[in-house]
């Protein structure tokens, strides 16, 4: 590659000297602790590796000519630390103007695509201080409890081990260190990160210190639980139609998306929902598997359940309750009883805890 003219050189340096300025200002002097790459983005290329772990104060302690010195570091690398110290001057962590309008920054490199945007999400734009900013806003309105599972786009795309793991747990952690922990490549991470993401974008308009709050919930426990709220304070007996329509089928399309069409499937079936009513012995004949596997199919509807919406059993039961109460027709009472026990089954204890103690077992102050 061709040196640098003097020319580009000394423009490259204006613009060094015009952001350490910048920097220095009173009002940005608690940036100077963090290190460089906390403005670094997964997509940036030709990152000046050296300088990354270095605080920004001792960066702009350092002269130009002393930084441009750096073994490994030339021309392109300088451009790349004057665009993160600019970075570094914003307040939005995504406004990422690049100098556009210096001739020594490459006109490529004047937009940075919004990683913070509510209409899209990509996880190579997520630097650490945008990482910051989400864990920020889960921190402030309280929603670190909500576990991970419950909030994720689908269930299929995080091992069952950190189904449920609170939003808390990622709280004090840098990008760095996250991608290092067990369980978390790539892909979980970018579900940890899309979910804060959401989050974030839920958020981060609600003035955390009024009196209203939003809750945070995944879409399809909303409309349910809308409109079994207004089923038990209605007259009116509840349908088999309007049970599928509101209930049932919401449920099965999520399944779908947390455990798969399979799975969703045998549960229509289950139901005679949008498919004609089958017992497990007809579907095991269908599938050509055994019994026990679809058993095995089955339960993941509990567990699914049980992390997107753990309410679900006590709204079934109020629900069930003011059925009977307004003698909803028997085939909506059927629908309701195959929903509880697919979605909720309900936990026998020991049969030994059911025991009858024996005399001789019994304490003396029993006896009597």
């Amino acid at each position: 590659m061709p040196p640098a003219s003097s020319a580009d050189d000394i423009k490259l340096q204006s613009s060094f000297e015009a952001v350490k300025k910048r920097l220095e200002s009173p009002e940005l002097s608690s940036r100077l602790t963090q290190p460089l790459a906390f403005w670094a983005l997964p997509s940036d290329r030709r990152l000046p590796i050296a300088f990354l772990p270095i605080p920004l104060s001792q960066i702009l302690a350092t002269p130009f000519h002393q930084l441009s010195a750096t073994a490994g570091i030339g021309r392109k690398k300088m451009e790349s630390l004057v665009i993160l110290l600019v970075r570094a001057t914003k307040d939005d962590p995504n406004a990422y103007p690049l100098l556009s309008s210096d001739p020594s920054i490459p006109s490529s490199a004047t937009a940075t695509p919004e990683a913070d945007s509510s209409s899209s999400f990509d996880p190579t734009h997520v630097s650490e201080l945008v990482w910051k900013k989400w864990r920020d806003t889960v921190a402030r309105h309280n929603v670190g409890k909500e576990k991970l599972g419950r909030l994720a786009p689908s269930l299929r795309q995080i091992p069952t081990v950190i189904w449920e793991t609170p939003l808390e747990f990622y709280l004090d952690k840098s990008l760095g260190s996250m991608r290092q922990l067990k369980t978390h490549g790539e892909k979980r991470v970018r579900v940890v990160l899309e979910v804060f993401h959401t989050v974030h974008h839920i958020l981060t308009k609600v003035n955390a210190d009024s009196g209203l709050s939003i809750r945070v919930a995944p879409r399809f426990v909303s409309s349910i639980e809308n409109w079994i709220m207004q089923a038990k304070v209605s007259d009116t007996p509840i349908s088999h139609a309007a049970l599928a329509e509101n209930l049932a089928i919401p449920i099965i399309n999520q399944l779908e998306i947390d455990a798969g069409a399979t799975v969703s499937g045998l549960v229509e079936g289950r139901l005679g929902v949008r498919a004609t009513l089958q017992n497990v012995r007809e579907q095991s004949r269908k599938m050509g598997v055994t019994r026990a596997r679809v058993y095995q199919l089955l339960e993941e509807c509990s567990r699914v359940m049980a992390v997107r919406w753990p309410e679900g059993r006590r709204q079934l039961d109020e629900l069930a309750q003011r059925m009977d109460e307004l003698y909803s027709p028997a085939d909506a009472a059927n629908l309701i009883g195959n929903l509880r026990e697919l979605l909720f089954p309900f936990k026998y204890a020991a049969v030994a805890d059911h025991l009858i103690a024996s005399p001789a077992s019994m304490p003396a102050s029993e006896k009597r």
